[in-house]
């Protein structure tokens, strides 16, 4: 008798507990700009590899104040009144104008208390009635949420500095954001996640031991909240982080997206194999848009042979701005042949 396939729910639970999962669960980060140019292909992959991790809808009972389309070509305003400039279509632009030019300005930062109306009733409906694996839609992001208000340079320098008004309103944004978690581990996700993207191309923006005294302890209040509500964490950080995987994996952390192309997948196999989720990516940097799919099927198993420990890896990728469609379903065929 064949066993009864796996739910994603299930999938995804047995590979970050390491409980081998029939199959590599699967997920696609799929930016506007791919369906613009390449819509009937997208359409295609996702009906041929559908997603096994998912979002719940937009479930606030109150819509926060936004101005704009974030994808669109010209000026977008977030919820915290962070003015964006857009010069591609279908993808992020960058902050124009910082709202924190001096501390005197704090006062002039909108706090979306709207995000705060979750509708918990809504969120479980849709929980109950999917067999995906749901991830809450909360998101923390201090050290970028301080860059979006601050200006990069200026959050850079109030950190060397040790500038009492920056780790004051910090805080004030940390606090923000544990209300929201708490809201939503009130809900039936299956996990909660954050995110920060701390690398550049090789080494962290700030120093480990910097990052271990003023960072480690708001995630450390994320990773918390999930586990004590019975939901997994999961975070999202771009560039070179080797030197604080150790500390996430202290933390407790389930899973985590981030370049493991670009700090090295057998190098992040030989020291984390086993001890945390490597919740993709393929590189988006070089392979999705430049290399042929032969080039993806020997990268798709340079990470199973690397990290697979059964479990362990999410097949996730991004379809992004200039990726070739037929990389990213290479992508899925060959995590799906993985397990076979």
């Amino acid at each position: 008798m064949s066993k009864k396939e796996m739910t994603s729910r299930e999938l995804v639970h047995k590979s970050v507990d390491f409980d081998d999962p029939q199959r590599i669960p699967r997920q696609m980060w799929l930016l506007p700009w791919a369906s613009m140019h390449h819509g009937d292909e997208v359409k295609r992959i996702q009906l041929k590899y559908p997603d096994d991790i998912v979002g719940p809808p937009f479930t606030c009972r109150e819509k926060p104040i936004t101005v704009g389309d974030m994808f669109a070509v010209g000026m977008y305003e977030d919820e915290w009144g962070c003015v964006w400039e857009n010069e591609q279509a279908g993808i992020v632009g960058q902050i124009k104008d910082p709202i924190i030019k001096n501390w005197n300005d704090t006062s002039k930062v909108r706090f979306p208390t709207q995000l705060l109306t979750i509708d918990i009733n809504q969120v479980n409906a849709f929980c109950r009635q999917s067999d995906k694996f749901v991830i809450g839609g909360c998101c923390p992001r201090p050290f970028e949420r301080m860059q979006f208000l601050r200006g990069c340079e200026n959050t850079l320098m109030d950190l060397a500095l040790h500038q009492r008004e920056c780790f004051e309103f910090l805080y004030r944004v940390h606090s923000f954001y544990l209300k929201k978690l708490e809201l939503w581990a009130r809900t039936e996700v299956d996990a909660l996640w954050f995110m920060d993207d701390w690398g550049s191309q090789n080494s962290l923006l700030i120093s480990p031991t910097m990052w271990r005294e003023i960072f480690k302890p708001l995630y450390k209040d994320y990773i918390d909240i999930a586990h004590s509500n019975g939901k997994k964490a999961f975070m999202h950080s771009d560039g070179y982080i080797m030197e604080i995987i150790p500390d996430l994996i202290e933390l407790g952390l389930d899973a985590l997206n981030s370049q493991i192309f670009c700090m090295g997948v057998e190098e992040l196999g030989r020291r984390f194999k086993g001890q945390i989720t490597f919740w993709g990516e393929m590189d988006r940097q070089h392979l999705l848009p430049n290399g042929s799919p032969d080039d993806i099927v020997k990268a798709v198993k340079q990470v199973y042979k690397s990290m697979y420990c059964k479990g362990g890896v999410i097949g996730q990728t991004e379809f992004g701005a200039k990726v070739k469609p037929e990389n990213v379903e290479a992508v899925f065929a060959t995590w799906d042949s993985m397990l076979k």
